[in-house]
């Protein structure tokens, strides 16, 4: 079975096969610590130390994010020397980001709107 999806003005098929990684995606994304681990990936590659100080929670937490993001084919690793190093795998995480982020901010203008007529 195949789902077609308009955004904008093109057309994607997603069909059975395609729909548990796009969902396993939008599910990593879901968490807020998530997106600012993506933050500070987006300035380029960072050890996990890097990244736990960056962000000021435990190491523990940060792997285990960090394990989530790979999982979903967001973020790459390798090793460099001891530590391991991660990178963003899929650069169009940031469109997609920023779509949400335009979408948002326009909701909150036009609430703002609603509330200043009223």
């Amino acid at each position: 079975m195949a789902i077609e999806v308009s955004i904008g003005k093109r057309l994607f098929l997603m069909n059975d096969r395609m729909i548990e990684p796009v969902a396993r995606r939008f599910r990593a994304l879901s968490e807020p610590q998530r997106l600012r681990i993506l933050q500070v990936l987006e300035s380029g590659s960072k050890t996990v130390s890097e990244v736990v100080e960056a962000i000021g929670i435990s190491q523990p937490t940060i792997s285990r994010h960090l394990q989530a993001l790979f999982d979903a084919g967001l973020v790459s690793r390798r090793r460099s020397g001891t530590s391991t190093v991660y990178f963003i795998s899929d650069p169009l995480v940031f469109r997609l980001c920023d779509l949400v982020c335009r979408s948002v901010a326009a909701q909150a203008r036009a609430e703002l709107r609603e509330m200043a007529s009223t």
